[in-house]
Order: structure tokens, then sequence, then C-alpha cells
């Protein structure tokens, strides 16, 4: 029976075992459109995500608008598609500058 008190800890313990994640850390200002669109670095809603707080960081704006940050989101995306080689972070201001 000592194997099978064996096989049981063996499992518990995989069982509380996480797996190890790999820390990566990306400079927003050098991933292009090209990369943002094709999800090549992250998901390209969390970087618009991060963008829109950067930005709005910058301007101390306080607010969060769900629609707008919709509406940015689907505004990049399309700016990209016609700027593929450009920065993402400067297509975010682009985009950010016109007027709606």
């Amino acid at each position: 029976m000592k194997p099978v008190k064996g096989i049981v800890f063996t499992l518990a313990l995989v069982a509380v075992m996480k797996p190890a994640h790999a820390q990566v850390t990306l400079d927003v200002a050098k991933i292009t459109c090209d990369q943002f669109l094709l999800f090549r670095v992250a998901d390209p809603r969390d970087i618009s995500l991060w963008l829109s707080g950067y930005y709005n960081g910058q301007n101390k704006n306080t607010i969060l608008d769900p629609q707008k940050l919709k509406d940015h989101f689907d505004k990049l995306k399309d700016y990209c598609r016609l700027n593929l080689n450009l920065p993402v972070f400067e297509a975010t201001k682009r985009v950010l500058e016109m007027k709606e």
C-alpha cells in the first residue's frame, strides 16, 4: 500500500503546483501597427488599453468612457491597416488628435 500513498502524495503535489510563467516586458514605442494587428506581441486590446491609459494619464484625464475606448480601438485598427510600418504608439497619437 505504500506505493499508493506515494502516488496520491505526488498527484496532490502536482495539483498544487502552478506553472511558471516567464516575465516579459515590452517597449510599446517599438511595436509596429503590423505587429499590433497580427497579435505578434500581445492581444491588440491589451495594447490599446495600455495606450489609452498612457495618453489619458498624460492629459490627467481620470474619466473612463467605455464607448470611447471601443471607438478608439476600432479607429486605431483602421488607421494601422493603412500604416503597417508605423509604430502603434505614433498611430495612437494621430488617431487621438483627429477630430471626431
